[in-house]
């Protein structure tokens, strides 16, 4: 549970969101720590939400230049935060665009780190905060493409890890 009274906990299949626009034209923050307790952040519009192995999981896409990836593949568990309306878009695009390694996000957006009562980071700011424990990692692999017309999305063939993750726990903000 988290460790601020500003979210209720709900059960993943009681959200009445649409994940389609949440993901793809809201955008997501997703936020990790490393061993060392450092954490850091960023926006991803590609993702999705459902059920496998009987688990209510999401699936978070990360190419392995950006310097989050070290941070989730450290980590055994991240967050998917969601924000409300579009005052937060610039500092979703600031997150998209920059990296931790050049820039501290946290400062240069006014976003704050909250943590879960396990110690996962999330941002104070979301209004929708998705817990997730990692089950399962793989890379896309350029010969399994079905359509090679994707490929386009890959011309410096630096095919996204994606991870499977168990939602353990859903925050909603409660204003």
């Amino acid at each position: 549970m988290a460790n601020t009274s500003a979210y209720v906990s709900v059960a993943p299949g009681t959200l009445p969101d649409n994940f389609f626009s949440r993901i793809g034209e809201d955008w997501m923050l997703i936020t990790a720590a490393n061993s060392k307790g450092e954490v850091n952040t960023m926006t991803a519009s590609w993702g999705c939400a459902g059920i496998l192995w009987h688990k209510p999981v999401a699936i978070c896409f990360i190419r392995p230049q950006r310097y989050t990836y070290g941070f989730v593949e450290d980590a055994d568990t991240l967050t998917l935060s969601f924000f409300p309306g579009e005052e937060y878009r610039e500092a979703l695009r600031f997150c998209g665009t920059k990296s931790g390694r050049d820039y501290d996000k946290f400062a240069a957006t006014g976003l704050t780190v909250e943590k879960t009562a396990e110690g996962t980071p999330y941002l104070k700011e979301a209004n929708l905060v998705l817990v997730c424990r990692k089950m399962y990692a793989d890379d896309l692999k350029e010969n399994l493409f079905i359509d090679p017309a994707l490929l386009k999305n890959y011309a410096a063939k630096d095919y996204h890890r994606f991870y499977i993750c168990e939602i353990t726990e859903v925050l909603v903000r409660k204003d």
